[in-house]
């Protein structure tokens, strides 16, 4: 067995599992940092040959509550890094050369959804519940990942809404492999990842392979489009006052400024 700590995870190897906990009091939110820390872990880990399945769990309240805001209210110009970072994460959570299976309890939102929707499968606790509240916090993105998830118009009313679902109505749409009590949620997603483990480790990151290659649409390219509207919102005074507000812990008053925006063609 091998244990690292990082910066804002937690790392340890044991029977072909390799468990990262994500641990950023008070509520897991990750700063650009964060985000980079946990990419480069997700590439890393499986250039070790005994690493057969990698499990993404947390600790505290909640599973992720996705950017942490405090650094973009402290500079904003660190939006590109803090894009670039949560681009690499979900990519590197996709792109894992094993199976991740994530394993969410409390609160999965913003972030937490690009994790969970990147990964290969979802366990959640009975308290889980998972949303995008990016449109009130100045913000867009991870529709994309929702996508893997949900069907197409509960998507679309948990991004205009912001509204978050629980662990029962993502179940029952199919985007959880299992819901289970609080307290067995990791030995859960433990069970799953060792019968994954105890498979041929050739056939399964093959298998992971082939299935990365046959997916629908391209996650990483259609989130990236998504990005360049978080940047031009990001720039509309609507954004800032949102941002604001959120961390005033007010309600925010839209001047609704840049909404004339007339598509192209």
């Amino acid at each position: 067995m091998t244990a690292n700590e990082f910066r804002c995870h937690r790392v340890q190897v044991e029977d072909g599992i390799a468990e990262v906990v994500i641990d950023r009091p008070p509520v897991n939110a990750l700063d650009s940092a964060g985000w980079e820390e946990l990419a480069r872990i997700l590439r890393e880990l499986p250039e070790d040959p005994a690493v057969r399945v990698v499990l993404i769990a947390a600790e505290g309240r909640g599973f992720c509550a996705g950017v942490d805001i405090k650094e973009l209210a402290e500079d904003g110009s660190r939006i590109t890094r803090v894009n670039r970072a949560c681009y690499a994460a979900f990519a590197a959570v996709h792109d894992c050369a094993v199976p991740v299976i994530a394993a969410a309890h409390g609160f999965c939102l913003g972030g937490g959804i690009g994790i969970v929707g990147s990964a290969d499968m979802v366990l959640a606790s009975e308290d889980a519940r998972f949303g995008l509240p990016e449109i009130d916090r100045g913000a867009l993105g991870a529709a994309s990942h929702l996508l893997r998830m949900f069907p197409i118009q509960k998507v679309r009313r948990m991004l205009y809404t912001g509204e978050p679902i629980s662990a029962a109505e993502a179940w029952r749409l199919g985007a959880l492999e299992a819901v289970v009590p609080a307290s067995e949620l990791r030995g859960a997603a433990r069970d799953l990842a060792a019968r994954i483990a105890s498979k041929s480790p050739v056939a399964v990151r093959l298998a992971k392979e082939s299935l990365d290659g046959i997916e629908p649409f391209d996650l990483k390219r259609s989130y990236r489009f998504e990005q360049g509207f978080t940047l031009e919102l990001y720039t509309s005074p609507d954004s800032r006052e949102a941002r604001e507000a959120f961390l005033e812990k007010r309600e925010a008053r839209f001047s609704g400024a840049g909404s004339g925006r007339k598509p192209e063609g």
